[in-house]
């Protein structure tokens, strides 16, 4: 492995107009397809195998008029203070109101008056009418959702209040400045890290043209893969984080090549060769997590996480071929700004310390000093971090799972407002109303069987109302609307759908109608359960497929081992860090959360996948310096030393760019998208800072030299892919170099 990405680092330095070219013409290309593909008409969201899923092939099936998956919009209309929406002006207004909302486009399916409908309060105060599409929410166009606007300006103007609810006025997610910041931020601790403006600007650089040729790919693509918007925010936010990290730890090696006297052709390759071999193999533990979302068999989250894993792949390409290139032009630019200029490294004093950076006599840095300590105090240090770490995991233990509805936008939200409006009302059960599906194609007598369902739900728990039952043209199915007597996202409506379940093998018995629950609460609730029972496969997969790939590249059992564990307890606390912040509201106004609520349901799975790809990273590229320093002839604790005078401060630097471009979503007006900001950036700190730079040398400095054993029958089954560089060290001195750094150290094998 070494050998082969040395031959293409060099070959890319010198073929360099070449490689600059190739991947310029990719920009171009992926940007007219995206600027020429046709506006996705759909993202549509199922989940096979679910009842709700069977519920609405149902309906497509028997009733495609009623449009059940369409999108929907809720008009809310509130009278003033001591009028009522009754009274004859406001009622007029009301209906005239409705009426423009059927004219207003040709998707509407079904405007609902609201007098007719009986969606009155009690209080006469406030109504809603319920409009319905014939398309998804994804297809319908500005002019659709323009007209839905002004048509309720126009009711506004009477005095009346106005807000709209539903998904019809759903819109890409907004970032806000928040994410130029976390970029800002980045840019800032790559010029402090390498001194150098030049040197700072190829990791952004390269990380740009990635994301531009990955977000452009999934553009032009979206139509004919039917990929949501929420695609190609997750494929920038993986995207940016893992091309920055990539190119930093390459041109960090060349720099330290350079320092150690090599020419810049060789610098390269050798850069490529050491630090390109744990870029391999970290960008394949980030696309082993992505594309293993395919488990959890919900086809959003699997196209989210392969679109994902190409921009991955695409990050570690740029790295291995165009940063080579680019150091090619980049001169002696790129250097140690010490030993050409003032401005950075304070003239030739720094100069000859840069020089004698790989030099164990050179002043000892931040890196150095806290690995002795650690290596000192081995036990202390472990028992500090699991600590810390088990008391940020303590609220997992309350977590509550779901989807967000309109209870979670910010107040400031038209959808927030009518959500306020229906709960004050007419109740929190009205914005989440239950759609009960009975198939009467086996019933004797199909209106006798459907007023029996709706007799036997009205006796249920936490059952406000039940509409009358709704037969479709052939009489053979029948749709029941029931309204739940608490919010959409509490417990006790998950318990009302699982309660209408278990009625139904009764029901069937005694009418032959086969019942099914289905619409927007159940549909949340049956996501929430399917990620839930497929985590632990997913956890299996994704961590047994990564422990036997780092088990290649350490040529070690505990060491994987010891990778998994620190990844378990650094996501176990960010999730605690989740909860205690987005459910318990701890810090809320701190990070915009305006509304308390329970957990997004993928985001366990989702941490889970992202967070190990990335934590992966640190591990193999902190390590992998460790185990060089180890198999050229150190101690055990001094490899740690070693290995942490070299990495430690790239890798904070990684970690601190990782974790600014992740913060940057949380500026996002979109619940979800400040929730996995959050999340991952939070985890990211944990996993970097206390797991990867404390727990992980602690552990290495008890085990000594049993953290490198390896069975001899496992050694000589597994593949030598030379992640450490052993085979360039090895050329170098067949070609008569060995008098660097590295020529007084003795090859050993753990």
């Amino acid at each position: 492995m070494a050998t082969f990405l040395y031959k293409l680092g060099k070959l890319a330095f010198r073929r360099r107009h070449f490689v600059a070219l190739i991947w310029v013409a990719l920009l171009t290309l992926a940007g007219v397809g995206a600027a020429s593909a046709p506006t996705a008409a759909s993202s549509s969201f199922s989940i096979p195998g679910t009842e709700a899923q069977k519920a609405f092939d149902l309906l497509e099936k028997r009733a495609p008029e009623a449009s059940a998956d369409g999108a929907s919009a809720r008009v809310v209309f509130k009278a003033p203070d001591g009028e009522k929406v009754t009274d004859p002006a406001n009622k007029a207004e009301i209906v005239k109101t409705v009426g423009a909302l059927k004219s207003g486009s040709d998707q509407v399916a079904r405007a609902d008056d609201p007098f007719k409908a009986k969606t009155v309060s009690k209080d006469g105060s406030t109504a809603y009418a319920s409009v319905s599409y014939k398309v998804t929410s994804m297809e319908l166009t500005d002019d659709d959702r323009d007209a839905l606007e002004k048509t309720t300006d126009k009711a506004r103007d009477s005095g009346l209040t106005v807000e709209v609810g539903g998904d019809a006025l759903q819109a890409m997610p907004e970032t806000g400045s928040t994410e130029i910041i976390g970029i800002a931020v980045a840019a800032v601790v790559l010029v402090i890290t390498f001194g150098s403006l030049i040197a700072a600007g190829l990791p952004l650089l390269t990380a740009l043209i990635g994301v531009g040729i990955g977000v452009s790919s999934i553009t032009a693509l979206a139509d004919a893969l039917d990929l949501g918007t929420t695609t190609s925010t997750l494929a920038m936010m993986i995207g940016l984080a893992v091309g920055i990290d990539y190119a930093l730890f390459i041109v960090s090696r060349y720099r330290g090549e350079l320092a150690d006297g090599r020419d810049r052709e060789e610098a390269a390759g050798r850069a490529v060769g050491t630090a390109g071999s744990a870029v391999v193999f970290a960008g394949l533990t980030v696309v082993i997590a992505l594309v293993g979302l395919a488990v959890v068999n919900i086809p959003m989250l699997t196209k989210m996480g392969f679109a994902a894993a190409g921009t991955v792949v695409i990050a570690v390409l740029i790295a291995l071929t165009l940063i080579p290139a680019l150091l090619g032009y980049a001169g002696k630019r790129v250097m140690p700004t010490g030993a050409k200029s003032r401005l950075f490294g304070g003239g030739k004093k720094k100069a000859a310390a840069a020089a004698t950076e790989g030099d164990a006599e050179a002043k000892p840095n931040m890196g150095t000093r806290w690995a002795r300590f650690v290596v000192r105090r081995p036990i202390a240090v472990l028992l500090v971090g699991i600590v810390g770490l088990g008391a940020a995991a303590i609220p997992v233990a309350q977590l509550e799972l779901g989807l967000p509805d309109d209870g979670a936008q910010p107040t400031s939200t038209t959808q927030r407002k009518a959500y306020d409006l229906v709960s004050d009302g007419f109740g929190p059960g009205f914005n989440g109303p239950l759609m009960v599906v009975a198939d009467l194609d086996g019933a004797d007598d199909p209106m006798a069987a459907a007023g029996e369902v709706q007799k036997t739900i009205s006796k249920l728990d936490d059952v406000l109302t039940v509409a009358p039952p709704m037969l479709t043209k052939a009489g053979d199915t029948a749709i029941i609307s029931v309204v739940p007597s608490s919010k959409p996202s509490g417990i006790e409506t998950e318990d009302l759908v699982h309660s209408i379940r278990d009625t139904g093998a009764q029901i069937k018995s005694g009418t032959g109608a086969d019942i099914m629950v289905t619409g927007t609460t159940a549909m949340n609730i049956d996501v929430s359960q399917k990620l839930n029972d497929a985590l632990l496969p997913y956890l299996a997969l994704v961590v047994g497929l990564a422990f036997l790939l780092l088990i290649v590249v350490f040529r070690s059992i505990l060491v994987p081992l010891k990778a998994a564990l620190g990844f378990l307890l650094s996501v176990l606390a960010a999730l605690g860090a989740v909860v205690a912040v987005f459910q318990w509201g701890w810090l809320g106004s701190l990070f915009g959360v305006e509304q308390t609520g329970p957990i997004m349901s993928m985001m366990p799975i989702f941490m889970v996948g992202v967070v190990f790809g990335l934590a992966m990273d640190y591990e193999v590229f902190l390590v992998t310096r460790m185990r060089e320093a180890y198999v050229h002839g150190e101690r055990p604790g001094q490899a740690v030393v070693t290995g942490f005078r070299h990495g430690a401060r790239v890798v904070s630097a990684a970690a601190v760019i990782m974790i600014a471009v992740f913060a940057g979503f949380i500026g996002s007006s979109e619940q979800m998208v400040k929730m996995i900001g959050f999340g991952l950036a939070i985890a990211v700190f944990f996993d970097a800072f206390v797991v990867r730079m404390a727990l992980v040398p602690a552990v290495l400095a008890l085990l000594g030299k049993k953290a490198w054993w390896l069975p001899r029958w496992l050694d000589r089954a597994l593949p030598n892919v030379d992640v450490e560089g052993e085979g360039l060290r090895t050329e170098e001195e067949k070609a008569g170099a060995g008098q660097g750094p590295d020529a007084d150290r003795e090859l050993v094998r753990a």
